[in-house]
C-alpha cells in the first residue's frame, strides 16, 4: 500500500468514526428527500400526469439527486470544521500525503450518501415503488449516482476550504437543490413554458434522471444515457480541478 493510500484510509477512518458517532448526520440529509417523496406523491401526485406508471416510479430518480445534492452540504461544513479549528493546518504540518486530507473527506461523503440513498429507496418502495429492473440496470444506476456523488462532492471542497463562515459554507447547496425543479424529475418537460422547458430539457438533471427512470423502467436509454454519463464526467473531472487548485492556493 502506497503512503498515499495508507494516510487516505487512516483519515477515512477518522472522518467515518465522527459520522458513526453522529449517525443524526446522515438521517438529517434523508429526512428532507423523504419528505419531499412523501408530499408530491400523496399530496400532488394524484394531479400530476407522468403518461402512465405509478407517479412514485417517476418521482424517485429525481429525489435522489436531491438527496445526493442536500448530503454534500455536510461534506463542505466537515471540511470547513477541519480547516477553521486549526486541524487542517496541523495535518498539513505531518509527513502525510497533502491530498490524502481531501480524499478522506471525498470518500466519506460517498459512503454517507450512498447510506441516504438507501434509506430514500427503501423509503420509496414502501410506498410503492416496484422495478424489474435486472442487477446490470441497478449496477448502471449505482455507477450514475457514484459519479454524480463524486462531482457534487469535490465542487463541495471548494466552499469548505473557502468560506468564512457556516452561513457560507452551507448556502452553496441550495441552488443544487433547487435546479431538479426545473427539469423533468417532477413534471414532464413537455408542458413548460418554452425558454423554461428549452433550460429544462438541456440542463444536467435531466438527462440524469432520464437515465435513472429508463433504467427502472427497462426501457432504452437513447441519447440519454451517453448526455448522463458525458455531463457526470465532465462535471467532475471540472470540479476536481477546480477544487484542487483551490486547496494548492490554500496550502501554499
Amino acid at each position: 500500500m502506497t503512503d498515499f493510500s495508507f494516510h487516505t484510509a487512516v483519515l477515512l477512518k477518522r472522518s467515518l468514526r465522527h459520522i458513526l458517532r453522529s449517525p443524526d448526520t446522515i438521517i438529517t440529509t434523508a429526512v428532507t428527500p423523504v419528505a419531499m417523496l412523501l408530499l408530491f406523491v400523496y399530496v400532488f401526485g394524484g394531479a400530476i400526469d407522468v403518461g402512465g406508471g405509478t407517479y412514485v416510479n417517476y418521482l424517485l430518480p429525481g429525489i435522489l439527486l436531491i438527496t445526493v445534492a442536500s448530503g454534500i452540504a455536510y461534506t463542505a461544513f466537515r471540511l470547513f470544521t477541519d480547516v477553521s479549528g486549526g486541524i487542517f493546518e496541523r495535518f498539513q504540518s505531518m509527513p502525510i500525503a497533502r491530498s490524502a486530507v481531501l480524499w478522506s473527506h471525498v470518500l466519506t461523503s460517498v459512503v454517507a450518501n450512498l447510506t441516504s440513498l438507501v434509506i430514500v429507496v427503501l423509503v420509496a418502495v414502501a410506498m410503492g415503488f416496484r422495478s424489474g429492473a435486472g442487477v446490470l440496470a441497478w449496477l448502471a444506476v449505482l455507477g450514475i449516482m457514484v459519479l454524480f456523488t463524486l462531482a457534487l462532492t469535490w465542487l463541495a471542497v471548494i466552499p469548505g476550504l473557502t468560506a468564512r463562515s457556516v452561513d457560507g459554507v452551507s448556502g452553496f447547496s441550495y441552488p443544487l437543490i433547487f435546479l431538479p425543479f426545473i427539469s423533468s424529475a417532477f413534471v414532464p418537460t413537455s408542458g413548460m413554458p418554452g425558454p423554461v422547458r428549452w433550460f429544462a430539457e438541456h440542463q444536467p438533471v435531466t438527462s440524469i434522471v432520464n437515465t435513472i427512470r429508463n433504467l427502472y423502467a427497462e426501457q432504452p436509454l437513447g441519447d440519454d444515457g451517453w448526455l448522463a454519463l458525458a455531463w457526470c464526467v465532465g462535471l467532475l473531472l471540472v470540479a476536481w480541478a477546480l477544487a484542487m487548485r483551490t486547496y494548492r492556493g490554500k496550502i501554499a
